[in-house]
């Protein structure tokens, strides 16, 4: 298992967000994380990489992160979108993103991180001398994806990536997520447009004021009972 959390709460300052929060992701899976905003997503993230306080169990690849910097988290196999792809230096090209995607990487292995990256993203290597702020939502959703994964991770954390992006950019994104399954990569995705989580999701977990109130496959899951429980947190028996 390469992600696993057991127990977990987390709290911003004195307030607890989220509550006993369990999942496994497993490599070349994708668990969605289903909710409306304020169900607890973006903090269950945020408690994984680190940005966010918590209590309770969370390990990759078996090795125990809790009371480990954000930092170190990262070096052992964790990378995370933020919403918003926060992630980004807009004054910076494309191609400076990318380097400093790759900078945890041993210097001999950088060229070909960054050759494979463009590669895999043709498009910024079309606009690898662009600064990130004057690119398209979905090529910033890409370059945001592609400086997470430079450094090679075990386990990608997206937060919200279809915020705002047209339905062709969309597309262009259940492709890429889609991709990184096939590599093997175990991929944590939080969003609250069903539709979208309902073409990637091989599992999903449904939240509500940060408290798991759901969980099934694909094949237990029907696109009305998804969509119900991302407009309003709510359970079905089905979904038990």
């Amino acid at each position: 298992m390469t992600l696993r959390l057991s127990g977990v709460s987390a709290r911003h300052g004195r307030i607890v967000v989220c509550r006993n929060i369990g999942l496994e992701v497993e490599r070349g899976e994708v668990l969605v994380l289903l909710g409306p905003n304020g169900a607890g997503k973006s903090s269950t993230l945020g408690a994984i990489a680190g940005s966010v306080a918590s209590s309770g169990e969370i390990s990759v690849d078996g090795h125990a992160l809790q009371g480990r910097a954000a930092s170190r988290r990262a070096r052992m196999g964790l990378s995370l979108v933020p919403e918003g792809r926060r992630n980004l230096f807009g004054a910076l090209s494309v191609a400076e993103n990318l380097q400093i995607g790759v900078r945890l990487l041993a210097s001999p292995q950088r060229a070909a991180a960054l050759a494979q990256l463009y590669s895999s993203f043709p498009i910024l290597e079309q606009r690898r001398a662009q600064s990130a702020a004057m690119l398209s939502g979905g090529e910033q959703q890409q370059l945001a994806i592609a400086v997470a994964i430079a450094r090679r991770p075990s386990v990608l954390l997206l937060d919200e990536p279809s915020q705002g992006l047209a339905p062709v950019a969309l597309d262009h994104l259940v492709q890429i997520i889609d991709s990184l399954r096939t590599q093997g990569l175990a991929v944590l995705l939080a969003e609250q447009n069903h539709a979208f989580a309902a073409r990637l999701g091989d599992r999903f977990v449904a939240l509500r004021a940060g408290e798991i109130v759901a969980s099934g496959d694909r094949s237990q899951l029907a696109d009305r009972e998804l969509a119900a429980v991302a407009m309003m947190g709510q359970s079905t028996p089905a979904m038990r």
